[in-house]
């Protein structure tokens, strides 16, 4: 039997990983205990994606197993044990606001789950491929001292910089940068995984998101930007925007073309490899002009306050270069663009809106 095994498999990228494989795979296996709804709230509940899953995919089999604890992961790991051909570990505690009010919960689930996870794949699964879900903020806030310059809607890296081509590549330094307590736990687990590719030479890749986006987001305050604000859109919600002058710049990934890259590794695996994963110059956006996009295509005007404090460790800019991935992947490209994104994004929120409670 050729098994997925998806931790965070409600959420954004593990739900798209789930669909995705699941007509790959004789079974796909999700860990999800629906701790995005203790971290964001209602907001956050990712009960409907799991119930979703569930409804849609007979090959889908749901574990509520917490990341944090061996003893309720290594049932599975042994049950299934060298079936287990695929790893996406895209479980996470995913904000550097909420990290810094419980830093012990953060490094449990993003440093310690991950070694969890790592290690159970070591023990019970050696030759599965093992697929990380990293983020830009292992790079910390060195992107801010890039020389930047600001436009009408949007700050831009200067036209002479190397990085203004394509984006920011995979070496940027990690280091000397404040990070945010959440991409410090970020950096541990990112570093491990490329350590048990490199050591143990198993087939690990490491995958550091830029903005990772699409309509299956359970959007919330503290994390998942272009969701929230299209549902602050759609609602009439008040949004508030920190910082920047609102000209903060993000790329943007459909989940899809995200876990389509994942694919590509799968067939062809390079153990300990790290690469940048986002919209790049293809889909990036300021706020300001994520804004403009929402209300065009929601056809209202987004209510929304400005806050002079910026978050600790955001980004100024970044786009992220996908070079590496593509020159060792060359099958892959991206299918969707950011409106198109968008659109898909309100379509889905409107859709649950409007469904009873």
């Amino acid at each position: 039997m050729n098994i997925a095994l998806v931790t965070g498999s409600a959420g954004l990228i593990g739900s798209e990983s789930v669909a995705f494989f699941a007509d790959k795979f004789d079974l796909v296996i999700g860990v999800d205990n629906n701790l995005r709804q203790y971290f964001f709230g209602q907001d956050g509940n990712t009960e409907w994606n799991r119930n979703r899953l569930q409804d849609g995919f007979a090959n889908y089999k749901h574990y509520s197993a917490d990341i944090r604890e061996v003893s309720q992961l290594e049932p599975i790991f042994k049950e299934y044990g060298t079936d287990i051909k695929l790893i996406v570990h895209a479980a996470a505690q995913p904000s550097h606001d909420w990290a810094a009010r419980e830093p012990f919960t953060d490094f449990g689930v993003n440093a310690v789950g991950t070694l969890n996870m790592l290690e159970m794949t070591r023990l019970h699964s050696p030759d599965a491929v093992f697929i990380f879900t990293s983020t830009n903020k292992v790079y910390g806030d060195n992107p801010n001292y890039l020389p930047l310059v600001e436009l009408e809607t949007r700050w831009e890296i200067s036209e002479d910089h190397v990085y203004y081509k394509n984006g920011i590549d995979e070496h940027h330094s990690l280091d000397h940068t404040k990070h945010s307590i959440f991409g410090a736990s970020k950096v541990a687990a990112d570093i491990m995984c490329q350590e048990y590719g490199r050591y143990f030479g198993m087939k690990v890749g490491v995958f550091r998101g830029g903005c990772l986006t699409g309509p299956n987001h359970s959007g919330a305050q503290l994390h998942g930007f272009l969701a929230y604000l299209m549902k602050c859109t759609i609602t009439g919600n008040p949004y508030t925007i920190f910082g920047y002058k609102g000209k903060q710049v993000r790329d943007n990934i459909h989940s899809y073309d995200l876990v389509n890259m994942f694919w590509h590794f799968y067939q062809n695996p390079r153990p300990g490899e790290a690469y940048n994963a986002g919209g790049g110059r293809h889909a990036n956006c300021s706020m300001l002009e994520a804004i403009a996009i929402c209300e065009q295509i929601a056809g209202k005007k987004l209510t929304y306050h400005y806050s002079e404090t910026n978050r600790i460790g955001d980004h100024i800019w970044y786009v992220s270069d996908l070079t590496k991935f593509k020159s060792h992947y060359p099958g892959w490209d991206w299918s969707y663009n950011l409106e198109q994104t968008l659109v898909q994004i309100h379509d889905g929120i409107a859709a649950r809106l409007a469904m009873p409670a």
